[in-house]
């Protein structure tokens, strides 16, 4: 590959030097805005669509009996009908012969209304819900695009660009167009920062028809001259409020603006918010806007949404009693959504020491890891997957059964994209929230977006609305509406810490406190210590860790409440994890120590005849035995 260097690139734009990754200025500093003349510019070809019998005899009718029926809402002039069966869409034989191999049936919604629209060669905007089909929405007309387009030359750039906010989502598109596009001897890449530049450069350099790219690495690319986007008619931009919230909107005005304004523009999105719309405004002419489902806010319906109101010191103990249940369904995997990478690494140390097969996965991983993780995941190596907001979108996995929010999201459009993880296509999932008194100022977009997808309201969603609306004490109208029976005097409740009327924390003189402060650093800055006040603190914690006392959940008391006693198996160890007497929750007749319950086999030894140290209905495991665990290395502890 060319390391750069002096003289002209061989594919134009911009002069310099090696691709050394700069880490000052602004991205994109050196492309220039095009000034395009488009009599100067070769003629294209981009509306290939002729309907088929079969739809122009559809009545309109019918047609909007079908959108109706698929909650497809239409928006712009000269819209076409929508296809209902595959051989509608006239799609090559090749094409045709991998949708067979993949035993699809029909269309999903979004396929249906937007191939006849991107075929025509018009613009359009795409909202649907995650799991909708929308990759092969924009992928199979692309095809048809670049098919009629002359043969790339000796340094051409890519016919269809298609961005995408992060590299997991990249790397699932590239895998959804390989398949597609081997088929059709075409050629495509996919580029994203994180992995090796030099064989990406050569992708390029030997000339690539479709490109899916993360806009960093593009811009470094373009910038270095190893690609150009002349041959560029056809551009998707994938999760476009994805890519906003991220902040690349200024890197994508400077990607656009290297691309013929007479090109073919797809926007596909979750959600429709301000800013996306405008722009959509900005980049796409007389466009198309197809939404799949409600035209506000909306959640997959396919999802049983369950909202547990708490306080944060109960989310280590809810999290294991949800996992026990779980663990013994027969489709398990699960993804645990955390706030910040700190926590994300802390969460995933307590569990694979508690014995569950955890791994995790966030932004400050090497893309190597990150791999690995996902892939252990995907073939149910590691069932339980806890991640932050990274792999909230993009993250395709067919069969992930349940979502747990075990950190509510900065916004409702996140929790979308959250919960969307689970029942993709037309599957089903369910999706667990644990929500604190600090997440208030979030409970109007939940109750919101649980009503418009028919879900059950937890009556404490309600009463925080009430006294909120009330002008009561956040914190104080928390406690006595929903553990009463903590409550004893009004000396208690003057104990309370004062929140505003936006569920944030004030000191004596109005102020927000230093607790709250910490909380914004925590989000911004990968976490705090977890509460120790020295490393040798956190030091001496982890390793007499094996010998503390956790608590049990075996006996539970009339009022609903869990006991500190357990099973004592013949033991002076009441329940079963202090010290040696560990073994008896998870490793029986094993005493060589508290650290090893998982990381030679899944769950224990004489699992048949154990409880798992707690008190219940035992797991349904295959008689052959649960697969033994991999060795995955723990997160690094933090220095001071």
């Amino acid at each position: 590959a060319d390391g750069g260097g002096s003289g002209t690139p061989r594919f134009g734009g911009s002069r310099g030097g090696p691709l050394s990754g700069k880490k000052f200025g602004n991205p994109g500093e050196k492309l220039t805005k095009k000034k395009w003349n488009l009599d100067e510019l070769p003629k294209f070809e981009k509306n290939f669509y002729q309907e088929h019998p079969d739809v122009v005899r559809r009545t309109v009718q019918e047609v909007e009996q079908y959108r109706s029926s698929k909650e497809v809402t239409v928006r712009g002039h000269n819209c076409p009908k929508p296809i209902i069966n595959f051989y509608e869409a006239n799609f090559p034989a090749n094409v045709m012969e991998v949708i067979q191999r993949q035993n699809f049936t029909e269309p999903t919604a979004i396929q249906a209304q937007g191939w006849p629209v991107a075929l025509s060669g018009l613009d359009m905007v795409g909202v649907a819900q995650t799991g909708s089909g929308k990759t092969l929405s924009y992928l199979l007309p692309a095809i048809v695009h670049i098919n009629h387009q002359p043969f790339l030359e000796r340094g051409d750039g890519p016919i269809c660009l298609v961005l995408a906010p992060t590299r997991e989502l990249a790397q699932q598109v590239q895998q959804v167009a390989a398949e597609y596009s081997r088929a059709c001897r075409l050629k495509s890449t996919c580029i994203y920062g994180g992995a090796p530049k030099g064989p990406q450069i050569r992708d390029l350099e030997r000339g690539v028809e479709i490109c899916i790219a993360t806009p960093g690495r593009l811009i470094d690319f373009l910038e270095a001259g190893k690609t150009n986007l002349r041959r560029c008619t056809y551009l998707v931009l994938d999760e476009a409020d994805r890519m906003l919230d991220m902040g690349f909107e200024p890197q994508i005005r400077k990607i656009v603006d290297q691309i013929r304004p007479d090109r073919q523009t797809l926007m596909w999105s979750a959600t429709w918010p301000k800013e996306v719309r405008q722009l959509a405004e900005d980049f796409l002419k007389e466009y198309v806007h197809i939404n799949i489902g409600a035209l506000e806010l909306s959640a997959n319906h396919n999802i049983l949404q369950i909202v547990d109101v708490c306080h944060d010191v109960e989310k280590d103990d809810k999290l294991i009693r949800l996992m026990e249940e779980i663990m013994s369904e027969k489709e398990n995997k699960t993804i645990v959504f955390v706030e910040t990478k700190r926590r994300c690494d802390d969460l995933t140390r307590k569990m694979r020491r508690d014995g569950w097969p955890a791994m995790g996965i966030h932004g400050d991983k090497s893309q190597q890891e990150r791999d690995w993780v996902l892939n252990e995941f995907k073939h149910g190596k590691a069932p339980i997957l806890i991640a932050t907001d990274v792999a909230s979108r993009g993250l395709d996995v067919e069969d992930v059964k349940f979502v747990i929010n075990y950190d509510y999201p900065n916004s409702s459009e996140d929790y979308i994209h959250r919960i969307g993880r689970t029942a993709r296509s037309t599957k089903t999932g369910t999706a667990y929230t644990f929500f604190t008194p600090n997440n208030i100022k979030q409970v109007n977009d939940l109750i919101s977006v649980l009503r418009e997808a028919n879900q059950a309201i937890n009556p404490k969603l309600l009463q925080l609305i009430e006294d909120r609306g009330s002008g009561k004490c956040c914190c104080q109208a928390w406690c006595i509406a929903f553990f009463p029976e903590q409550i004893g005097s009004s000396i208690y409740l003057s104990s309370l810490p004062k929140m505003d009327m936006e569920g944030s924390l004030l000191g004596s003189s109005g102020d927000l406190t230093s607790r709250s402060r910490g909380d914004r650093r925590d989000r911004y800055s990968a976490g705090k210590r977890g509460g120790f006040s020295s490393f040798r603190e956190r030091e001496n914690f982890e390793r007499t860790y094996g010998a503390l006392g956790k608590r049990d959940f075996g006996a539970k008391a009339q009022n609903g409440a869990y006991t500190a006693q357990s099973f004592s198996n013949g033991t002076p160890f009441g329940n079963g994890f202090a010290a040696a007497g560990m073994q008896a929750g998870f490793r029986a007749g094993n005493p060589a120590g508290a650290y090893q319950n998982g990381y030679d086999q899944q769950y224990g030894s004489n699992i048949a005849n154990m409880h798992n140290g707690m008190n219940q209905q035992q797991y349904a495991y295959p008689a052959t035995g649960a697969a033994p665990m991999i060795g995955y290395p723990m997160p690094a502890s933090y220095s001071q």
